[in-house]
């Protein structure tokens, strides 16, 4: 990692601005920041040339215009050099006809991966976990998700995060289990007294349901 960089003081949560960095990646060198004004899908994956690994690329590609249509964009990372990345997106290509467009980032000196709780100061070895960080425009990191290297991660679940949070910014809802666009929203609690008293005779005051006001908007 070269130039810029914000390292946190502690393990990063959501609510915190996702550390700054710049890198070397498959896409020439990189900025976090460059990616602002638009959504980002930062995720690790332990290394190269692994079955896991490749289905998850594999599935990331194919889901690429899903992830467009969302103005998300996604930035793979992992310890491997530059020149490992660009031979396992080479293998891919030739196994199963599938281009990787995504950029991804060489972290060599696991200083990124390090201060984004990626690898743990007491892991034994380099390998990373799959950890996957939803970004937001201002750089905000708004959901974080991470799984044990032995387990892929599901491409329809990071697309549903990512389209439940710009929900959830653009109208006064929360999301209720499983949701996906356009099926019913929840709306928040009644936050004042006569509101709520005002709904005294309704049992499920707390967990109301309505039709997703963003239906229409995708």
């Amino acid at each position: 990692m070269t130039g810029e960089q914000n390292v946190p003081a502690g393990p990063l949560q959501i609510g915190d601005a996702a550390p700054n960095f710049e890198a070397r990646t498959t896409k020439g060198v990189i900025r976090l920041s460059d990616f602002r004004g638009r959504w980002l899908v930062l995720f690790s994956h332990p290394a190269d040339f692994t079955p896991v690994c490749t289905s998850e690329f594999v599935a990331l590609a194919r889901a690429s215009d899903r992830f467009a249509a969302l103005d998300c964009a996604l930035m793979a990372i992992s310890v491997d050099s530059l020149y490992a990345h660009f031979g396992w997106i080479r293998a891919i290509r030739d196994g199963f006809g599938i281009t990787i467009d995504f950029p991804i980032v060489e972290d060599p000196s696991l200083v990124i991966g390090r201060a984004y709780g990626m690898i743990s100061d007491r892991s034994v070895d380099a390998a990373a976990m799959r950890s996957t960080f939803f970004i937001d425009p201002d750089g905000i990191i708004r959901a974080i998700i991470t799984y044990p290297a032995t387990i892929g991660r599901s491409v329809d679940e990071m697309l549903r995060v990512v389209a439940a949070l710009q929900r959830v910014d653009s109208d006064h809802i929360v999301t209720p289990e499983g949701w996906q666009p356009g099926a019913d929203v929840l709306l928040p609690p009644d936050q004042d007294q006569a509101a709520l008293m005002a709904r005294a005779d309704d049992p499920l005051w707390f967990c109301r349901s309505a039709p997703d006001p963003g239906a229409g908007r995708g």
